[in-house]
């Protein structure tokens, strides 16, 4: 029952974007703006895999959904929009590493361009020095913690925490039972915590 529910929840979720990507294409700005509330933490998640500085991680991130703006015509619903996000995001953050300085205007993308500025303002977040260290350091440890893990955990956390997999697309990935993914999701997010509890003191 779990897994035919987790079934649904997935179609129903691809239909969603299916939708908002349709309303995108149309020149409804809202409904691009939709889309990045709900994938900006994934995929500055998985950006920062790539970039551990917070502030370029956020910076690359919102470069990846003006990117998809930009080419959201492109887009011809063969695969989900997250896979179609992760490919742009995943490119995106290879190119930054291997780049010595990174240009804004990249790729021909004008990031001043009034049409943004909404997309600009939701990926922008304003933080402290003091929260940036902090934060930092709190990515450095978690990051550390993850590394550290037993690979199956390893494995099994990175899907659903920074790939935002199911639990159902993580058991067919990881061929094993669902109960067993969340056994192992359960024992990952443990030994993260014991790690990272110093931190929050």
């Amino acid at each position: 029952m779990v897994e035919v529910a987790l079934a649904i929840d997935s179609k129903s979720r691809a239909e969603a974007d299916r939708l908002l990507v349709e309303r995108v294409k149309g020149g409804d700005r809202a409904a691009f703006n939709a889309l990045v509330l709900k994938y900006q933490r994934r995929i500055v998640k998985l950006v920062s895999r790539y970039i551990r500085d917070p502030e370029e991680a956020l910076d690359v991130s919102q470069e990846v959904f003006i990117r998809a703006y930009k080419a959201i015509d492109g887009f011809r619903g063969d695969s989900a929009f997250y896979t179609w996000l992760y490919r742009i995001a995943v490119n995106a953050a290879k190119n930054a590493i291997g780049a010595a300085t990174r240009n804004p205007v990249e790729g021909g993308v004008d990031v001043d361009d009034p049409e943004l500025s909404e997309i600009q303002l939701k990926m922008t977040d304003v933080s402290s020095p003091e929260r940036l260290i902090y934060t930092d350091e709190l990515k450095r440890t978690i990051n550390a913690a993850i590394d550290d893990l037993p690979p199956e955990l390893r494995r099994a956390i990175i899907l659903r925490e920074l790939e935002g997999l199911s639990y159902e697309e993580i058991a067919q990935a990881m061929k094993c039972p669902v109960g067993t993914v969340r056994s192992r999701i359960f024992r990952a997010r443990d030994a993260i915590t014991r790690r990272i509890e110093p931190l929050l003191e």
